[in-house]
């Protein structure tokens, strides 16, 4: 039998164990960085530049499609779908890139505030061309009104963040969002998002003059994820050997190409890093087109902040290297 004495140390211990320190209980409130979730690689690296700095592991949104993954195909793991369910933002581009999250979002995020970042404030989406030859003047640059059909407007091509100006759109809209759920933080937002609007300016003078030699040379891609690099940077782009990465072309669509590298004397044909190129080497044997490596998404590169800029770079040197080789 315990005695009477005893019972009041036991009841100290028992509390003790089971109460959380006053320390604890400050870090914990102090912890309020949201938790934040972007669906494809250069999203996650404009969040994360924005989320420099904030609270405990506030720097670190969660990556739906990380590695090589391709988000026209990709399908949600478990730990996706938990991410989501706990998730205060997302953050993606909208249908047309990542079909996979439009049930996932009306299922799972529903507590979540969902930024559809194809229609931004201020941000210019282009039309989604089909796959094969262009012809001159086929809707390069050619603006549509997202307002009209909004995000499922399927006619809208999603690789937006290649024009940094929309990068830029981007940015604010996402600093709003952050600075909507986490006001404690909205210097912090500020302060980030003025930095990085300061660098976006930066990359596209310097992108700017790595391309400039090369515009107007006639090149190819693998599928259409280049519209913006093309308009922003006046680049030349002819045709596109497939609308659907995940969908290998026939052979009517390879013969059409052929003859459009040959009557517009294309220097260049771009693979991708995460498909299969080894179709490129047929479409070019009997051409002068050499073959490059452009990446809409940076498959090869390390998630993080400094991805972005990275990717851009990276683009700008292949196309400069093989057209102007």
């Amino acid at each position: 039998m315990v005695s009477a004495r005893i019972l009041p140390l036991v009841a100290l211990l028992w509390l003790a164990v089971a109460t959380p320190s006053q320390a604890q209980t400050q870090q914990g409130a102090a912890s309020h960085a949201p938790q934040v979730v972007a669906s494809v690689k250069p999203v996650h690296s404009l969040a994360a530049a924005l989320m420099q700095g904030v609270g405990p592991g506030g720097d670190t949104p969660k990556l739906l499609v990380d590695g090589t993954a391709s988000p026209h195909s990709f399908s949600l793991k478990p730990s996706d779908a938990a991410a989501l369910s706990r998730a205060d933002i997302v953050f993606w581009m909208g249908p047309t890139l990542e079909p996979f999250l439009v049930k996932p979002l009306a299922n799972l995020a529903r507590g979540a505030h969902i930024v559809t970042l194809i229609e931004a404030p201020g941000l210019r989406p282009l039309a989604l061309r089909s796959a094969g030859a262009w012809a001159d003047g086929d809707d390069h640059g050619h603006v549509v009104a997202a307002a009209a059909g909004g995000a499922a407007d399927t006619q809208i091509d999603g690789h937006a963040w290649l024009d940094p100006a929309n990068a830029k759109a981007m940015a604010r809209a996402m600093a709003d969002a952050l600075i909507q759920q986490d006001p404690a933080d909205a210097a912090r937002y500020r302060d980030n998002l003025a930095k990085l609007l300061r660098d976006l300016d930066a990359l596209d003078q310097e992108v700017g003059a790595i391309l400039a030699p090369v515009s107007g040379k006639p090149f190819v891609v693998f599928h259409d994820a280049f519209h913006y690099l093309e308009a922003r940077y006046r680049l030349d782009g002819v045709g596109a050997i497939t609308l659907n990465p995940e969908v290998r072309p026939g052979a009517a669509r390879l013969s059409q190409l052929r003859a459009r590298i040959q009557s517009s004397g294309a220097t260049c044909v771009f693979a991708e890093p995460q498909f299969d190129t080894a179709l490129i080497a047929t479409l070019v044997d009997g051409t002068k087109a050499k073959r490059g490596v452009l990446d809409p998404e940076g498959a090869l590169l390390a998630p993080g902040p400094d991805l972005y800029a990275t990717l851009m770079r990276a683009n700008a040197h292949a196309l400069a290297g093989c057209l102007g080789g």
